[in-house]
């Protein structure tokens, strides 16, 4: 009893410290969705070590050296829904699909990456261990 008592006291994992998948991210897949400007837009505000994709942005942090700066859980709340940590942010909420606001019509009720998808990205991103040029 007294067990079960203290597992009650530990807070429960958060959602987005767990996988979204039972599959793996795979870091190749992640890439190509990163550099892909039609898919995850990463590289209008980003700038990222995809030395084949001209014109990165500066909006926002350099992504050379995420997986120094972020666990896997970190990236994924990031990446999920980011409004949680910045409510002003400009980085859309790439899995949530409630409580937003001027989305397209055929976009309603779906993400913009697939759970997947996401868990691909943060594949990725965990491979960037070192940090941007100076």
């Amino acid at each position: 009893m007294a067990i079960l008592a203290l597992l009650l006291l530990i807070p429960s994992a958060r959602a987005d410290e767990a996988p979204l998948t039972a599959t793996p991210g795979d870091a190749t897949r992640g890439r190509a969705i990163v550099a892909d400007r039609t898919r995850g837009l990463c590289l209008l505000c980003h700038s990222g070590p995809i030395p084949e994709e001209r014109f990165q942005g500066n909006l926002a942090p350099p992504l050379d050296g995420a997986g120094l700066r972020w666990t896997a859980a970190e990236l994924r709340l990031r990446l999920v829904d980011g409004k949680r940590l910045n409510p002003d942010s400009i980085m859309p909420s790439y899995y949530r699909t409630e409580g937003l606001h001027r989305v397209a019509p055929a976009q309603r009720g779906r993400p913009i990456l697939a759970a997947q998808e996401i868990e691909d990205v943060i594949a990725y991103l965990l491979t960037l261990r070192e940090e941007p040029p100076r």
